[in-house]
């Protein structure tokens, strides 16, 4: 399941969303969204876990927790339309 991190600072890595998703079983993917111009972090990412069961209990577990000072919003990825 591919579940979308918003809210994220700017300073938070890629590695930051490994270490806080890892206890909910295998990663498949993690990827923070930058400014194409800038390189910077537009403050969203993108974490696929491959059991859907357990993604579901990191959304539950995880949103509005907070990283670096911020809460973050932590829900089902939509698909882009």
């Amino acid at each position: 399941m591919n579940i979308f991190v918003g809210n994220l600072p700017f300073t938070a890595s890629e590695s930051d969303l490994r270490g806080l998703f890892a206890e909910y079983g295998e990663i498949e993917s993690v990827a923070i969204i930058t400014d194409r111009d800038t390189g910077r972090s537009r403050g969203f990412g993108f974490v696929e876990l491959a059991a859907d069961a357990r993604a579901n209990e990191a959304i539950r577990d995880l949103d509005g927790t907070e990283l670096d000072g911020r809460n973050i919003n932590v829900n089902q990825a939509k698909p882009r339309s």
